[in-house]
Parts: C-alpha cells; sequence; structure tokens
C-alpha cells in the first residue's frame, strides 16, 4: 500500500497513537505521519503509507488552517487545558476591537518561543519530560509563519477564531501571546485542524469509516496522484470573508 489517507483524528490520543490504530486496520506496516497534533486536537492529519512515506517532510511545509478557542481569563503550565488552569484577574476586558487589532497584528513572519510542555527535543529529550526540573532549558524564538487570522466570535472570557500559518507554528504559543498582548490571560480550549495543503477535513476519513470500507481505493490518495498534490507548495488559501 502507497499512498496518503486524510485522517480525521479524535481527540484523546496522540498522532502516534492514532497512526497504529489506522496501521492495525489497513495492515500497512511502513507508515508515518506528516504534522504532529497534540492530543487534545482533532482533525486533519495526514497518514503517509508505504513509499508516500517520503513525501513527509514536503507535506509538512504546506499552509495548514486551524480553527481555534481560548479564554482570557485564565492560564496553564502548557497553556491548553491539559493542565490545571490558573485564573488570572483581568480588571478591564479588552473590547472586541482591541482583540481583532492584537490577532492582526501577529500576521506574518514572526519570531515565536515554544511553549516548554512541548515535543521539541533538548540534547535528544522532549522538553515536556525536562519542564519542572533542574533541567529545565528555556527554549529559543523561532521564525514562523502566519498567513492570516480571523475573529469568529468574541465575548469575553471566550474568543473563537480561524487562523492559517506554516510549519512549526504553536497555537499554544500564539494564545499565550495573544493574552500578554491584551493584557490578560490565554488558555487554549480547543483546537481543530480543518485543512492542510489541498486535504481538507470534510473528506477526511475517521476511525469508524476505515473500519467499514474493504475497498483501500475509497480512502487511499495512490502515490502518483498524492505526489502531484504536494508537488508544488499549495496556494495560501482565502480567509474568511474573502
Amino acid at each position: 500500500m502507497d499512498g496518503l489517507i486524510n485522517f480525521h483524528k479524535p481527540v484523546g490520543i496522540t498522532s502516534a497513537k492514532a497512526l497504529y490504530k489506522v496501521r492495525a486496520i489497513v495492515k500497512q506496516k511502513k507508515s508515518g505521519h506528516a504534522g504532529t497534533l497534540d492530543p487534545a486536537a482533532s482533525g486533519v492529519l495526514i497518514l503517509c503509507m508505504g513509499k508516500a512515506t517520503k513525501l513527509v517532510e514536503s507535506i509538512m511545509d504546506h499552509p495548514k488552517i486551524y480553527r481555534t478557542t481560548a479564554r482570557l481569563d485564565a492560564t496553564s503550565e502548557s497553556f491548553d487545558s491539559d493542565r490545571s488552569l490558573v485564573p488570572v484577574d483581568v480588571t478591564q476586558p479588552p473590547i472586541k476591537a482591541q482583540v481583532r487589532e492584537a490577532l492582526v497584528g501577529f500576521e506574518g513572519t514572526i519570531q515565536q518561543i515554544p511553549p516548554q510542555i512541548s515535543a521539541i527535543k533538548i540534547g535528544g529529550v522532549p522538553a515536556y519530560k525536562l519542564a519542572g526540573t533542574d533541567r529545565e532549558v528555556a527554549l529559543a524564538p523561532r521564525p514562523v509563519n502566519i498567513y492570516w487570522l480571523h475573529l469568529h466570535r468574541y465575548e469575553f472570557p471566550m474568543i473563537d477564531f480561524e487562523m492559517c500559518c506554516g510549519r512549526g507554528t504553536y497555537v499554544r504559543s500564539l494564545i499565550r501571546d495573544l493574552g500578554l498582548r491584551l493584557g490578560t490571560g490565554g488558555v487554549l480550549t480547543s483546537l481543530v485542524r480543518t485543512q492542510i495543503g489541498p486535504l481538507k477535513l470534510e473528506t477526511a476519513w475517521t476511525l469508524e469509516a476505515l473500519k467499514s470500507v474493504a475497498d483501500s481505493s475509497k480512502y487511499l490518495t495512490d502515490l502518483a496522484t498524492a505526489k502531484t498534490l504536494f508537488k508544488d507548495q499549495s496556494p495560501i488559501p482565502q480567509r474568511p470573508g474573502g
């Protein structure tokens, strides 16, 4: 089996475990995934089977879209709700125009510090394993591309927005930095990846759907088509409303 599966990763499992579950269903050992989603996140996870594993790096370079909700009256060690929330007292909540202006300020190529609770390797050890120990190392900022951010809804303390970004962007870090810019807290409460390159969530396969189909041609994008889809850089998707 050589090709791609546009998989809808559910909340509650790691990207690696999602891959193992799909491998067991399709009976394909050689495989990989293009772009990790945290256990608390869901959405598009492109699984590369057989010879398509050679496409992983090029797929990861394509733009991604996320739908995000967060709250601005709390924070946490991981900047998401996986860790205990710490209330943040906000005496004067920002108005919608201020939130929109702050989001636009992150568009472009920015320097972003990854969250300490992350899988980034430090001397071969994931940063999250060093967090809170005497071996913890401050992570250096690195350039990431944020193509656009679109505010869908804001009613303090909750914010709902969509973003299109490039490789290596941490949405949790963006939420942290948004809170700092607004003088509030910032913690991610929900994250759904809705698109990678030309592949969208609407056509992604769930575990249940994969189990119900015997013909792999139904869910597998063959190698030749996959190479064509990801041969060149995908155009940046339009922001909602234009």
